[in-house]
């Protein structure tokens, strides 16, 4: 008996190692968490401070391999930074045109593409360790939304990136370029600023209608109230299209504005879909 055991326990160890990470996904996954609301949470936190001291000590090992991870994916960077910098040189005619004043300007335009390169490298690995830090207090049907909005959340920072870079550049560029006939050099570090900046942004906009399809799918924002409140959401775009717009002047900032409204007017469609979803999950638990 006990030979027979051994000869099938060696048998199936490749089909065990195999499955063993399905196995632990599927336990990740379906682990749930207390239901202990916010403010008893924070109470036991107070009565045991070791347990706070346990989080904080968690919280800090995060941010150091989070920060080990983007040395090391700035570091590798490094190898293909300049093709990156001759790519976002391309709409003022490439990095020719760019003419250094400072010994340290090249530098430093390397530097910041390189560190902005070993972000997004290292962004999934950062989020995955935030994830797992915060997993424990995420029920099973949160912790599966959070997994399947990382891909769509990516989509849409992708997106923005594109609108930004192949949309609102070129026209940004040919007004400032041009601006009262005025010749203008541009600079490395002054225009790899301007251009990661836009891009940055622009891509962060794009996260809006997830942003509010979460929000509504938690019960914290209704679709009504954002359709009543258009007006003032178009006056808070018109000023934030100002603040990351370079210029001031209506063309550009209608390129910033256009595609941020049609954001909001979407954002109003997911959060009804996620109304009704909430009202029939509810309409379940409660029969």
């Amino acid at each position: 008996m006990r030979l027979r055991n051994t000869l099938r326990r060696i048998l199936t160890a490749p089909f065990r190692w195999i499955a063993w990470p399905f196995k632990k996904l599927r336990d990740f996954i379906n682990y749930e968490a207390s239901d202990s609301s916010l403010s008893e949470v924070l109470a036991q936190s107070l009565e045991k401070p070791t347990d706070l001291l346990e989080h904080l000590t968690a919280l800090r090992g995060v941010l150091i391999r989070s920060v080990i991870a983007l040395l090391i994916t700035t570091t590798i960077s490094f190898a293909f930074a300049p093709r990156i910098l001759e790519f976002l040189s391309i709409p003022i005619g490439g990095t020719d045109t760019l003419q250094a004043i400072e010994v340290t300007e090249s530098v430093g335009a390397f530097m910041r593409v390189s560190l902005l390169s070993g972000l997004v490298i290292a962004f999934p690995y950062i989020w995955i360790e935030f994830f797992v830090f915060i997993h424990p207090g995420l029920k099973r049907r949160e912790r599966v939304f959070v997994l399947t909005a990382m891909p769509f959340a990516t989509l849409l920072f992708l997106a923005g990136l594109a609108f930004a870079y192949y949309i609102m550049l070129p026209a940004a560029l040919d007004f400032l370029l041009d601006f009262m006939d005025i010749s203008t050099v541009p600079r490395p570090s002054n225009y790899i600023r301007f251009v990661t900046g836009i891009m940055f942004w622009i891509g962060v906009a794009f996260q809006f209608p997830l942003i509010i399809y979460t929000l509504a799918a938690i019960g914290l924002v209704r679709a009504r109230l954002l359709l009543e409140g258009w007006r003032i959401a178009v006056v808070a775009i018109a000023v934030l299209a100002a603040a990351v717009t370079p210029t001031v002047d209506p063309v550009n900032m209608g390129l910033v504005m256009a595609p941020m409204i049609v954001l909001y007017l979407l954002s109003i469609l997911f959060a009804a879909a996620a109304e009704r979803r909430h009202q029939r999950r509810n309409a379940v638990q409660n029969s």
